[in-house]
């Protein structure tokens, strides 16, 4: 009996390391930021961006994903669409690179090995750390001191996915960041001489296409363990 069990467990164990399937791709498309300055329209992609990324997918529903994004933002107040903005006229401009972890949670079973499982819509959270630069102190004759600076964001977003080609598969994206910081755009609550509208916390955006590469042994799911 003992040896009954140990065998069941060694099988399973076995089946489920066999079964992994990883995916590495890459992401191109286009960033855009709302906070102090410029429009604050959140579907306003107006500069190009990309990333790079890995996926683990855990079981038919669930994947693991790790993700570097590189996202330039900027801002013009002659693209916005009040008039305080309008009216008062600066813009900026601000590079972001971001590493985030988190998760992916399909709508259908995905499973490029299958005949019928090959596509879904999808949401993801994650977790990120990302740098930017920043604002760091101000001379008193009002010259400007620029710094770097790390900080938090909280990713989320809907996607869809689909098989292309053998292990080749697409997806289309949009990802939201809520940041923890009202300082993207160079300008804050802090700032001298310059009036702003509300004090919230600065977010910015990708939507973008990717090219997927799925690799690994085809999952010990789809053989119904």
């Amino acid at each position: 009996m003992k040896n009954s069990i140990l065998f069941f467990v060694f099988v399973s164990f076995t089946s489920i390391c066999l079964g992994q399937i990883h995916e590495v791709g890459a992401s191109l498309g286009g960033s855009n930021f709302v906070g102090d300055v410029g429009n604050n329209t959140y579907f306003y992609p107006n500069k190009p961006a990309g990333a790079v990324f890995y996926k683990y997918n855990w079981n038919p529903k669930v994947a693991l994903r790790a993700t570097f994004s590189y996202l330039p933002i900027t801002g013009n107040d002659e693209d916005a669409d009040t008039k305080f903005r309008k009216d008062r006229g600066i813009n900026f401009s601000n590079t972001i690179k971001e590493l985030a972890v988190g998760i992916e949670y399909n709508f259908y079973e995905y499973d490029l090995s299958s005949d019928d499982k090959t596509w879904t819509p999808y949401l993801l959270l994650e977790l990120a750390g990302f740098n930017y630069s920043n604002v760091s102190s101000y001379t008193p004759t009002g010259q400007v001191n620029y710094g770097n600076k790390t900080s938090y964001a909280i990713p989320f977003g809907i996607g869809y996915k689909s098989k292309l080609y053998g292990t080749l598969a697409f997806a289309l994206e949009a990802k939201f960041r809520y940041t923890f910081e009202d300082d993207l755009d160079f300008v804050s609550k802090d700032t001298p001489n310059i009036k702003i509208e509300g004090t919230g916390n600065d977010w910015y955006m990708f939507t973008g296409i990717s090219l997927i590469y799925t690799f690994g042994r085809p999952s010990c799911y789809t053989k119904g363990l």
